[in-house]
């Protein structure tokens, strides 16, 4: 696999133009693309997202490679672990396998996705995630998108024909710096920020999630901006520094700045208790950890 450079010597996969429809990338960037047949595509969830019916993962790996993500301990092997960013497995058969299914899915929780971000950046040319959207409208199971991409303002209009359907957008600090240094391949807050707008100005339900909440420099400012985008649904979570609670670890650049904001526990405590004097309101809900991913 190739080794990610430093935060800020790559453009962002967001800054690449992108393929075109027709083509099938086996390279985005530093992220090496290839296609796989699965043998399924609803999962039964374990764990924090037990409370769901099922799960639907498009992809296997995420080209976000955030520092900390979880999702690396459910890589292949321990390599791909390791090289988590650098990787993205295309499940080639997906809308097959959804369309293969006889279970009666109506008014089932479907999360969407566990493991994965269901739109980073090869789902612009694919569509992979879109066309399982469509084929679940027939079907018209509960809907709750997690994603920290902008891309899924381009499925408003499928999203619009769900009974239920709910986009939760990650944005976990309020300084690109920040940003920058755990999330090198993601897209801007302020693009994160946007798209859920979009989203509810919509009349899709919105909900963003601060999870986890990486250090922040002004905990009142971060607040008025999330209620700016018109959401009225949120849910924080810690992030945990100790080694080994997040299985990809934390890269070189990002370790400092948990000192230097006292991450440890001392600043998220006084930024969680700011958020949840804002955003807990008669007008506002602010959940926390597993509590607050429940389905609704």
């Amino acid at each position: 696999m190739i080794a990610r450079k430093g935060p800020n010597t790559e453009p962002s996969l967001f800054d690449l133009p992108s393929p075109e429809p027709a083509t099938r990338p086996t390279r985005l960037g530093l992220t090496v693309i290839d296609y796989k047949q699965a043998s399924s595509i609803l999962t039964v969830p374990k764990g924090f997202m037990q409370g769901y019916d099922f799960t639907i993962n498009p992809y296997s790996g995420c080209a976000f490679g955030c520092a900390y993500c979880y999702a690396a301990a459910f890589a292949p092997d321990e390599t791909l672990s390791k090289d988590w960013g650098t990787w993205v497995r295309v499940k080639d058969n997906a809308l097959d396998l959804l369309r293969r299914v006889k279970r009666d899915l109506r008014g089932k929780s479907i999360y969407i996705s566990s493991v994965t971000d269901p739109y980073q950046p090869i789902e612009r040319s694919l569509e992979l995630t879109r066309s399982l959207l469509q084929e679940l409208v027939h079907h018209q199971p509960r809907v709750i998108i997690q994603t920290r991409s902008p891309i899924v303002a381009r499925d408003i209009d499928v999203l619009q024909q769900f009974e239920f359907a709910q986009v939760n957008m990650t944005v976990t600090t309020d300084d690109e710096d920040v940003r920058k240094a755990f999330e090198p391949g993601c897209p801007s807050n302020a693009q994160r920020l946007q798209a859920i707008s979009e989203v509810q100005r919509a009349k899709v339900r919105a909900c963003i999630t601060m999870t986890p909440l990486l250090p922040v420099v002004n905990p009142e400012t971060f607040a008025d901006a999330l209620l700016a985008t018109g959401v009225t649904r949120f849910i924080v979570q810690p992030f945990h520094t100790k080694k080994g609670m997040f299985a990809a670890g934390t890269r070189d650049t990002a370790t400092p700045l948990i000192d230097k904001y006292k991450w440890d526990g001392e600043g998220y405590a006084a930024a969680r208790d700011v958020l949840r004097r804002k955003l807990n309101t008669k007008h506002t809900g602010l959940g926390e950890g597993k509590g607050g991913f429940a389905p609704v």
